[in-house]
């Protein structure tokens, strides 16, 4: 072998290495999982707890007035989650509680006057889980331009600690998102960024640039990731990411609070064996 060849060789085996080296790195843990309710699927079971998860954030306890807790005054959904049984898993040692929504993003933002007065009754209830904080289900992007002119009073209105969540549909850029999330949401608000990487609008590494700009304007213990565990398919539904797509979407995420969506319904046990298995 010539000396040209040797240095070739030498030079490509330094450069695969580090790409070797990352594909051995363990996942790191996360937060929790959001859960998702929807009526005909009212439980929550996985593993999440062996990846990190202690925290379930529920998206709604209400939806386009059907209720999954007693006492709303709305109408209780046909069968209620076993919230006895789902409080006692590991993996929901506490609970950020979503308040009243609606399922359709253009029917949220016509009604967030009401979701305000139901998601006030629910907030007075006795809840049969632990609440760490409360989730108010109005998605904030940058198409809803009337949200810094709505949303300041009506958040104003609900208890603490409240977090929502935010995300770039129009794909102004980090800096320019951050700064417009900053401009109106109040300082006692905390955020969680949907990162789309499930609807292939950014690269796990853009997210984390998001993340990063948002954590400059807000503070870091305002600023929560969410990891989208599913991939959209040509036809617009979806289907649960690999194991292949999910950890290095996690793996950019490191030093970051993350929870998963949806755990029950895209991150499956086998799925969370395969995660584990990354890096041993």
């Amino acid at each position: 072998m010539d000396l040209l060849t040797r240095l070739s060789t030498a030079l490509a085996a330094a450069l695969a290495l580090p790409a070797a080296q990352c594909e051995a790195q363990p996942v790191p843990p996360i937060e929790g999982v959001i859960w998702q309710l929807y009526e005909g699927a009212p439980a929550a079971r996985g593993n999440w707890h062996r990846l990190g998860a202690r925290e379930l954030l529920v998206q709604w306890t209400a939806v386009d007035g059907i209720a999954y807790v007693p006492g709303t005054g709305m109408t209780d959904a046909e069968r209620l989650p076993d919230w006895e049984r789902i409080s006692g898993e590991p993996w929901a040692r506490s609970f950020i509680v979503g308040l009243s929504g609606r399922s359709s993003e253009q029917e949220t933002r016509r009604s967030i006057d009401a979701m305000i007065d139901e998601s006030r009754r629910i907030a007075r209830l006795r809840l049969p889980f632990p609440v760490a904080g409360w989730y108010f289900p109005a998605e904030v992007d940058t198409y809803w331009t009337d949200a810094p002119r709505v949303l300041p009073a009506a958040l104003a209105r609900l208890p603490r600690p409240l977090w929502i969540s935010v995300y770039d549909s129009e794909n102004i850029g980090a800096e320019r998102f951050a700064r417009w999330i900053a401009s109106f949401m109040p300082r006692d608000v905390g955020i969680f960024f949907q990162d789309s990487v499930g609807i292939n609008v950014r690269s796990p590494q853009e997210a984390r640039g998001y993340a990063d700009a948002l954590v400059r304007r807000l503070g870091r213990n305002r600023v929560r990731l969410i990891a989208e565990a599913f991939r959209q398919l040509p036809d617009e539904s979806f289907r649960p990411a690999t194991v292949a797509e999910l950890a290095p979407q996690l793996r950019a995420y490191q030093g970051y609070t993350v929870y998963l969506f949806d755990g029950p319904h895209y991150v499956s046990d086998r799925l969370v064996e395969e995660l584990l298995a990354q890096g041993r």
